[in-house]
């Protein structure tokens, strides 16, 4: 329901909550334009990290590609291209940066949780327990082509496999209770006896029976992020997640239903209300004036959707080649040809062509759009636009009403796309009360304000908040003396 009564506040001390996202592969990253940089260059990296911890930003998350996008077997050159391995460059990143947090998009359905679960702890321990995973479960098959396996996973089998990976990630992190490492040159060994647990693990997707080599982190596990969206998507986060990427921030309404529907499916699985924090993916466009911002917007979005790309995106929905028409003019006359999915561009066709072609066509001739024009009005609706105050006024009714926690943002032009929120945002929504001023914690969970890891195991801490005591005692060990 809408809440708009201005006295009826449900969470009027609710505290904002910014992460970065470093796409790597798409084409909302502004390439061509003067001021952007490299895409891969490790500076780039650095400077929108540095540039967000500046901002008192909980996390930069980096998305990664298994496979560069194709367009018919042939790769995508409109993109800009670049993930390297996301683990690798956020290790790089703890070195140059100090609170932020640093989450790695990776895949559950083409790695294994000895593996992952391995290297994930221990990018948390480089970090001193700022790492988080976004856990992702891509189910299509020219992504499967890259591995001996191939293939992909149909919808509901990528969640089942998702679940059990996480099943054994936690058994390996937890593997280790916390004080199992000494800490003192008294004690009588380096490790207490029988605190170390060996994992064995027998299931539909995984066999696996091995000691863990790692201890818990300061923050206990690596955070969990999700981002799936269907029924399976969010019961699975209902069950598994921290943090939800979703794509549910634009408009409050539907944010608002959205973070209903996980509060109750939250409820149903017997965790509290507060056990996740919903932060949508969003871009912010700012301007002086109402006006300048949608000036901005109205540039930014051409620079994005270029002649070339309005023409591919569209050429995904005829299912055919577009590339030799113009597209600042009319839409095509030819009916749409009905196609099998075969995951080109990097996303699924649509259901039914046919009826989404006749909206293009009506709504174009109501408004007297071109195809890219077109393209552009209808296709996804990226974020929000205005002036500092008043973004930040419609972003505190958003998260004092409940509809979010806060967004991961991503920038429009690297490195430099974050300044203007950072400069012009960030001390609107401060001196609304309703974003930090300083760290509080060292921790990204600690920066979330999220409970202790789930399925914690022997000796350690469940179903509560950590304080700063349990971080400490955790990071450096008991005496076992």
């Amino acid at each position: 329901m809408t809440r708009t009564d201005p006295l009826d506040v449900p969470r009027p001390d609710a505290q904002l909550h910014f992460g970065v996202f470093f796409q790597g592969v798409n084409h909302w990253t502004i390439w061509s334009a003067p001021d952007s940089g490299s895409q891969i260059d490790p500076a780039s990296f650095r400077k929108v990290a540095q540039t967000a911890e500046r901002g008192l930003f909980d996390a930069f998350f980096l998305g990664e590609g298994l496979r560069l996008r194709e367009v018919d077997g042939k790769i995508h050159d409109l993109d800009v291209a670049g993930r390297p391995d996301a683990i690798t460059q956020l290790a790089a990143l703890a070195a140059v940066t100090r609170r932020i947090g640093l989450v790695s998009t990776s895949n559950s359905t083409f790695n294994e949780p000895a593996d992952l679960a391995r290297r994930l702890s221990g990018l948390d321990l480089l970090s001193a327990g700022r790492a988080g995973w976004n856990v992702v479960t891509t189910d299509n098959a020219w992504t499967g082509a890259n591995f001996r396996r191939g293939g992909y996973l149909d919808h509901a089998d990528r969640y089942r496999r998702a679940d059990e990976f996480l099943t054994v990630a936690r058994a390996l992190w937890n593997g280790w209770e916390d004080g199992a490492v000494a800490g003192s040159a008294h004690a009588p060994a380096w490790s207490a006896p029988g605190a170390v647990h060996p994992v064995r693990h027998k299931g539909p997707q995984f066999d696996v029976d091995l000691v863990p080599t790692l201890p818990r982190s300061a923050q206990g596990h690596p955070v969990i992020f999700q981002a799936g969206d269907s029924g399976e998507g969010r019961d699975f986060a209902a069950r598994n997640a921290d943090v939800i990427f979703s794509a549910h921030g634009t408009d409050f309404d539907d944010a608002l239903a959205f973070a209903d529907d996980i509060r109750r499916r939250l409820r149903a699985v017997g965790r509290p209300d507060d056990a996740v924090r919903i932060l949508p993916g969003t871009e912010i466009i700012l301007g002086a004036t109402e006006e300048e911002a949608r000036e901005k917007k109205r540039w930014i979005r051409l620079q994005q959707v270029t002649p070339a790309t309005a023409l591919g995106i569209a050429g995904l929905l005829w299912g055919i080649d577009l590339s030799g028409r113009d597209a600042d003019g009319p839409l095509p006359k030819q009916d749409p040809v009905v196609t099998d999915n075969d995951g080109s561009f990097g996303a699924r066709r649509v259901a039914d062509p046919r009826a989404v072609v006749a909206e293009w066509r009506a709504k174009a001739e109501a408004h007297g759009w071109s195809l890219r024009e077109t393209v552009i009005a209808l296709g996804p609706q990226r974020g929000h636009v205005g002036t500092p105050s008043g973004l930040a006024d419609k972003f505190a009714h958003f998260v004092r009403h409940g509809a979010i926690d806060g967004f991961n943002i991503t920038p429009y032009l690297i490195p430099d796309g974050l300044d203007d929120i950072v400069d012009l945002l960030v001390p609107e929504l401060q001196e609304r009360g309703v974003y930090r001023t300083e760290y509080t914690g060292t921790t990204l969970r600690e920066h979330l304000g999220l409970r202790a890891p789930l399925d914690t195991g022997p000796g350690h801490m469940t179903d509560k908040k950590l304080s700063h005591a349990d971080r400490n005692a955790a990071a450096s060990g008991a005496v076992l003396d």
